[in-house]
């Protein structure tokens, strides 16, 4: 018997006796396309003023107001067709207290989204941490990786050039940094699948994410290797899908790609019982169901909802947002303790910075000087509090799933606010 699921899908798509019309309806349309935007690097008010000419003057007022007019300059080396700015509620969380290598300090942390809810969450995990005494956090290590991929003729090819490269990795070395201030090739690991090589290249980025740094950083050595290398592959590419750049990956998970950093707190049991209203032998139990359903559903590391908090941050203070995608793999964990409730997070994969990207946009830059941790020397200690508010974060969602608050917190604060 079909289930209600695939009855509906053949509903959608009209039945064996509409298959003439469903047809007709997703074939390709002949008439002439219309004409392309051009692609315009520069933002200019004369361009935008324009293009909302013929638009709805409603939209030009919120997307083109004076003041995104009057401060263009500020955006055009972050977008292209620019036709306005998009304005998204910021609220702040803490003060959240970091105990770490490199932050150190009671932090407002600004959080942009438009999910009701989240920003009070948040708030009550960082609560508790401070009241606790604060987040223990360290940066572990930091790398972040391209993988560029050469094509041979046969297996043998492809092991005389691994033999190539790395007798020339100094020469590789030199051609990569040759791009870049601040950009370090600290590693090149060759993985061989038969006739394709893959050169796992790992840099430090100094106080940027780094993405288009080790781009440009990876072509020169790969140019390099054209120029130098007796054996000539057949093709290669610039990213072989291999680093996991902006997806959940393996690789990522084990070596880490970004920033990996830990952060813990102890919370005495009396604290997480006034403040969380729910026990300690509770809180473990969901946090025994939710290791297995992570592990059931296959689930890539093992946390409640990094992703939120990170998509918020990243996008108040211009981080780029896709890298959520792989900067949301980490584990959470939580025990008993003699003292208390135990709770750490680990994000091997934490893509942020302080300087370069989105962080020099206006909004964006007022909002890491919130912190303290805008410019050169702050990445690393905006990489701890960052994994600290992941940790407010686990703290406020796991406590309100234990305790039987959750859809309460939601239906109050998401569902009936107007």
């Amino acid at each position: 018997m079909f289930s209600e699921r695939i009855l509906r899908v053949l509903e959608r798509l009209g039945g064996v006796s509409a298959a003439t019309a469903v047809r007709a309806r997703l074939a390709p349309r002949t008439e002439p396309a219309p004409p392309r935007f051009r692609v315009e690097r520069e933002a200019d008010a004369g361009r935008i003023a324009a293009w909302w000419e013929s638009r709805d003057p409603a939209g030009r007022d919120q997307l083109a107001d004076p003041h995104t007019i009057a401060t263009l300059p500020a955006y055009a080396a972050n977008i292209e067709n620019m036709i306005g700015t998009v304005k998204l509620p910021v609220g702040v969380v803490g003060p959240l207290r970091v105990n770490g290598l490199h932050a150190q300090g009671d932090y407002l942390v600004p959080l942009a989204t438009t999910e009701a809810a989240l920003v009070a969450s948040y708030a009550r995990g960082a609560h508790l941490i401070t009241r606790a005494g604060g987040a223990s956090a360290a940066m572990l290590s930091e790398g972040v990786l391209r993988s560029p991929a050469f094509l041979f003729a046969d297996m043998v090819e492809a092991g005389t050039f691994v033999g190539w490269a790395a007798a020339n990795a100094g020469r590789l070395r030199v051609a990569a940094e040759a791009t870049t201030r601040h950009g370090k090739l600290e590693a090149i690991d060759p993985f061989i699948d038969n006739d394709t090589v893959f050169l796992v290249c790992r840099y430090t980025t100094g106080d940027a994410a780094g993405q288009n740094m080790v781009t440009i950083a990876t072509d020169a050595l790969c140019r390099a290797v054209l120029e130098g290398c007796p054996v000539q592959p057949r093709a290669w590419f610039i990213e072989g899908n291999f680093s996991g750049d902006k997806k959940a990956s393996y690789l990522g998970l084990i070596t880490g790609r970004g920033r990996k950093v830990s952060a813990s707190v102890l919370i005495p049991e009396a604290l997480v019982r006034r403040c969380l209203h729910v026990g300690v032998d509770r809180m473990l139990d969901y946090a025994r169901v939710a290791q297995l359903g992570a592990m059931l559903s296959g689930q890539i590391g093992a946390q409640g909802h990094y992703a939120n908090g990170l998509a918020a941050f990243y996008i108040a203070t211009g981080q780029d947002a896709a890298c959520v995608a792989e900067s949301a793999v980490g584990f959470t964990r939580m025990e008993r303790r003699d003292d208390g409730l135990f709770m750490s997070v680990t994000l091997p994969n934490l893509l942020v910075g302080s300087v370069g990207g989105g962080t020099g946009l206006p909004a964006q830059r007022a909002a890491l000087e919130l912190m303290g941790l805008a410019g050169t020397g702050k990445a690393a200690a905006l990489a701890e509090v960052v994994a600290s508010l992941c940790l407010a974060g686990e703290i406020s969602i796991m406590a309100a799933i234990a305790a039987g608050d959750f859809t309460r917190a939601h239906h109050s604060l998401a569902r009936t606010r107007t």
